[in-house]
């Protein structure tokens, strides 16, 4: 039978503390001894073990110090400190073990809302199995108090539903028919029929949960480093050690050396405030894919913002409507058919306004070629119809006359988007389309500025009177418009050589490029976006761009708190060096003042899960 680390401790203490009560009242001091030992075995069996398995490896670590340490100890007859120091060991890992579990709390609570078990139709009957049995095309049914199991859309009922667990905001959100909803969400009230799109392990929360493991695996450089040192000074304090005894003949004082010189607190300081900020991070929505992104994005210096779905809400509606040679209804008809198997903000807006006020069916193109940067260019039961921008009329011999560009240009300049329609002869009508600046932007522009960005920068495919009124209006430092993906891959690396560490914040979509390209890619809006998760380094699962400042100053928190566990630990090990070559620290108090520290810094790592953004 295994025996608890906690068991072992609790024995090998009661033991000690028996022995002790012997030895003052003068009882038999062979019985003192063999209760010492007893507790040195009970409580350092586990500590050879593990000494023993790491060698195995050709590791040297603290194990082997404290197993040699002990060793000697009972060969000189001190067997008090062989106890003490086995026993305040193995008590200093307990402790640590259960410390470092409130270390990764956050994300402990982020597994616990893992769904187990799903609802589903099969045969007209409700049947109730686990949720990694549900298949694609299943119709779930969710009640009341219930977790969601699969990624999927909503097709019957209304429901208020908590998606924390994706985005970090606890306020419940409205779903409906149509509506996607995410597993590892709490429906709160109502009830919902959904149809399964993704399952298992292809669901966005199981990925964010994989993400976030793989994230804790993936060292800073600082803690590289750490571990480089450890692996040289560990042994150099074994070669230290043997010096010292050639010296001063001093057995006792070479193995408190021994043990207290181990750089315990070193080594845990940097991967337990790590993991405390990613944690962190996690809980609020804010995946940081490992410790180098979060110990690096503190270094940011630009930041440049994709416009449409980032900087705006990424839901534009049509202002205004010119046709000309035809009706409006027909325009919209037109361009609604050309736009059928887009995916861009602005394709939507005119399909949705199309089905609002058309009388029919739209009918899908013949044929559809999409021009990045441009436009589409499609085929339909009414001839060649083309649909974008500038470029793509100038690209394709259509001539815009002075009265339309006049107008355009007015548009334009009112902050609109206008969306160029014409047949394969003349321009026959402009879309108006205008989007909503995020409520959240301004303020976050100036918390960024306040967190030593230099520079903030729009990059954007729309015309450049329409990026001109969006900048303006938000404070941007500087904006660049009518670009394709090449184009802004092209300014991020301009960037970078003249001002320093640059940021894409994108909405993972259509900037792949030039979230790629940059230093550090940032999604916003990732929930269910695959390529925001696999390329961006940061994903702010919801859609609020302000979370992004949070995540600079949860970098630069996390950093700081790093460096504080290592100033703190090198002191603690100079300390103790001089204690005990002044023979003021002992084998027993120096393993105590040991753990202390190991245990200080990982309550220094705790402070991190509490981080909350300066206002």
């Amino acid at each position: 039978m295994k025996i608890s680390k906690g068991l072992r401790v609790a024995a090998s203490g009661v033991i000690i503390a028996s022995a002790l009560v012997l030895e003052r009242l003068n009882i038999n001091l062979v019985i003192v001894e063999v209760l010492f030992t007893a507790a040195a075995v009970i409580a350092g069996y586990e500590i050879v073990v593990n000494a023993l398995r790491a060698l195995r490896y050709k590791i040297i670590g603290i194990d082997a110090l404290v197993t040699l340490a002990v060793i000697g100890a009972v060969l000189i007859g001190e067997y008090f400190e062989a106890a003490a120091v086995t026993f305040l060991f193995m008590f200093g890992n307990y402790l640590e073990a259960k410390t470092l579990e409130k270390t990764r709390s956050a994300i402990k609570a982020l597994l616990d809302l893992a769904p187990d078990t799903a609802r589903v139709l099969r045969d007209g009957k409700e049947v109730e199995l686990s949720s990694d049995e549900v298949l694609k095309e299943d119709i779930v049914v969710v009640r009341p108090g219930e977790k969601i199991p699969v990624d999927g859309t909503v097709i019957e009922g209304t429901a208020y539903i908590n998606q924390a667990s994706i985005t970090g905001e606890s306020m419940p959100v409205n779903r409906q028919a149509e509506d996607r909803v995410f597993s590892g969400t709490i429906v709160e009230s109502g009830y919902l029929k959904i149809i399964a799109e993704r399952v298992g392990e292809d669901t966005t929360f199981a990925r964010i949960l994989e993400m976030v493991e793989e994230a804790q695996d993936k060292k800073a450089k600082t803690q590289k480093f750490m571990e480089v040192f450890a692996k040289y000074y560990t042994p150099a304090i074994m070669v230290l050690t043997v010096i010292v005894y050639i010296i001063t003949r001093d057995i006792e004082l070479s193995l408190t050396l021994l043990v207290i010189a181990c750089p315990g607190a070193l080594v845990i300081s940097t991967p337990v405030s790590l993991v405390a900020g990613i944690g962190n991070g996690a809980g609020k929505g804010i995946l940081i894919k490992g410790g180098d992104i979060i110990e690096k994005l503190r270094n940011v210096k630009v930041v440049a913002f994709d416009k449409t779905g980032t900087l705006t809400v990424g839901k534009p509606e049509i202002i205004k409507i010119k046709a000309v040679d035809v009706s409006e209804e027909e325009l919209l008809s037109l361009a609604a058919s050309a736009e059928m198997y887009s995916e861009h903000p602005l394709a939507k807006a005119i399909i949705k306004k199309a089905k609002t006020i058309g009388s029919g069916e739209i009918i899908p193109p013949e044929e559809s070629e999409i021009t990045l940067g441009q436009g589409i260019k499609a085929k339909t039961s009414s001839g060649t119809i083309f649909i974008g921008n500038r470029k793509l009329m100038e690209e394709n011999d259509i001539i815009i006359n002075i009265d339309m560009e006049s107008y355009i240009k007015d548009e334009e300049a009112n902050g609109q988007t206008a969306v160029l329609v014409a047949d394969s002869e003349k321009l026959i009508g402009v879309i108006s389309i205008a989007d909503t600046i995020r409520k959240d932007a301004v303020e976050l522009i100036k918390k960024l500025k306040a967190q030593g960005v230099k520079k903030v920068v729009m990059l954007t495919g729309d015309n450049n009177l329409a990026a001109e009124a969006i900048a303006k209006k938000i404070g941007l430092d500087d904006y660049y418009a009518e670009l394709l993906p090449e184009d802004k891959v092209s300014i991020l690396k301009k960037l970078q050589h003249e001002v320093g560490v640059t940021a894409m914040v994108g909405d993972g979509v259509n900037d792949a490029p030039a979230l790629a390209s940059a230093d550090f890619g940032i999604a916003v809006g990732g929930a269910g976006s695959d390529v925001a998760m696999e390329t961006a380094d940061v994903v702010l699962m919801s859609d609020e761009i302000g979370k992004l400042s949070y995540a600079i100053g949860l970098s630069k928190a996390t950093t700081k708190n790093m460096k504080q566990n290592i100033t703190f630990a090198i002191i603690i090990v100079v300390a103790l060096l001089i204690g005990v070559l002044g023979k003021v620290v002992f084998l027993s108090s120096g393993m105590f003042i040991h753990e202390l520290s190991v245990l200080a810094v990982i309550i220094n790592a705790i402070r991190l899960l509490k981080y909350k953004e300066n206002l």
